[in-house]
């Protein structure tokens, strides 16, 4: 499965979070960090999910980039 992972940079480091897994969130010194973080996060998350006997969300946020003018 592939999720859609947010990723912000903070004043001193970058925190990550998956909008289709509320609560499955990862901070890192580095987006490299933060990245490997995230994706042990949410295997975690899912393994806890099924664990309670709770349906795992699909994915469905949509990314998409969109450009502005200045």
């Amino acid at each position: 499965m592939k999720y859609v992972v947010v990723i912000e940079k903070g004043e001193r480091n970058y925190g990550a979070y998956v909008p289709d897994l509320p609560g499955c969130v990862a901070v890192g010194d580095t987006v490299e960090q933060v990245e490997e973080r995230i994706r042990g996060a949410i295997e975690f998350h899912i393994r806890g999910l099924r664990e309670d006997g709770i349906d795992v969300p699909a994915p469905s946020t949509i990314l998409r980039e969109v450009e502005v003018s200045k």
